[in-house]
């Protein structure tokens, strides 16, 4: 009996497993190939492998600033009687930007004046006595060392009361204003920062060393400032850092822009100018075009005569905005995949498109 139960049990588990193989068999045979075949070609952008130009691109950001932005503050220390500009106000050659209380200058001019005339007269008498020699030349000698000290302090208390204002050196605008009317400031603290319109903007941009020791004054560039326009202006490198920023370790780059109305300190900008290539790469491809990148090296995927891709390692060097600098591994003529390469393994049959590196 047992004999038989399992006799039974096992045809069903072969009929079970039969229509099992038929109902996958014909899902399979129904099922449409929606799969491309492996020798259907796969559509990828193609580009030609060019020699690198004597140039690269550098694109750097930066702030734009008026050429002279100038520290002003008083030579003597006193109490604040006046400021008469506001931050952002434009103002002409020499005009009064803020004075100090001279009240106690004038008293101090006239103190002087008044000792110098005493001690001028002072001189004539002795003077007078040596000549008849009544005093000593040493006599004579003192008076008139305190006739020299009584004109040296009217000196220094003119200078005084001239220094009392601070005047524009020239037309420009107040950027900063650090003092109100009543603050006694010390001698050479900044009162205020006035930006020279007169010698134009700049766009300020920190370079690292490799790239500002290939910047020269005089090269042209291309400075774009949206809130200004949305075409490029004509810049030239009008200044160059001799040292570097101790925080950053980057150069500062000046570049001098041509006049316009909508330029203000503060705006942001983008450089984009050409330099001397600094590395010795023998051809430039775009950057998509490179895969498994590693230290120093990479993969590209070179096609044959028959549009069929093989991966070729490459040394790879500096990556810009928009190129890949290729030490070796590539020659001048070869076709390499620039984009789809994620798509593709080796040896896959393509469709070129052509596309501008």
């Amino acid at each position: 009996m047992g004999v038989v139960v399992r006799d039974m049990m096992l045809g069903r588990t072969i009929v079970s497993i039969f229509v099992s193989l038929v109902f996958l068999t014909g899902c399979s045979v129904s099922e449409p190939e929606n799969n491309p075949k492996s020798d259907d070609p796969i559509p990828a952008a193609v580009v030609t492998v060019q020699p690198a130009s004597e140039n690269e691109l550098i694109v750097a950001a930066g702030t734009v600033r008026l050429r002279r932005e100038t520290s002003l503050g008083f030579t003597t220390g006193g109490k604040v009687a006046s400021v008469r500009f506001e931050e952002g106000d434009r103002v002409k050659r020499g005009a009064v930007l803020a004075a100090l209380d001279n009240s106690t200058v004038a008293a101090d001019l006239s103190t002087a004046r008044a000792e110098r005339d005493r001690a001028e007269a002072e001189y004539g008498r002795i003077e007078k006595l040596f000549k008849d020699g009544w005093v000593t030349k040493a006599r004579l000698e003192q008076s008139e060392a305190a006739m020299r000290a009584a004109r040296a302090r009217i000196q220094s208390a003119e200078f005084i009361s001239r220094t009392s204002y601070i005047r524009a050196p020239g037309n420009g605008i107040i950027l900063t204003r650090n003092i109100d009317a009543g603050q006694v400031v010390a001698a050479g603290t900044t009162a205020l920062v006035l930006g020279e319109i007169d010698k134009g903007f700049v766009l300020r941009v920190p370079m690292t060393d490799s790239d500002a020791a290939r910047v020269r004054v005089g090269m042209p560039a291309k400075v774009l400032i949206s809130a200004v326009s949305d075409q490029p202006l004509d810049a030239v490198v009008s200044e160059r850092d001799g040292r570097a920023d101790e925080r950053t370790g980057t150069f500062e780059v000046s570049f001098l822009l041509p006049g316009n109305d909508r330029l203000r300190s503060g705006q942001l900008g983008k450089v984009e100018m050409e330099v001397a290539r600094r590395s010795s790469a023998s051809f430039t491809i775009p950057a998509n075009a490179i895969f498994g990148v590693r230290t120093g090296e990479g993969l590209v995927f070179v096609v044959d005569a028959k549009n069929r891709v093989k991966q070729r390692d490459v040394d790879i060097g500096k990556l810009t905005d928009k190129d890949l600098e290729i030490l070796s591994g590539l020659k001048e003529g070869e076709v390499i995949v620039t984009r789809g390469v994620e798509k593709l393994r080796d040896g896959d049959l393509i469709k070129p498109i052509r596309t501008a590196k």
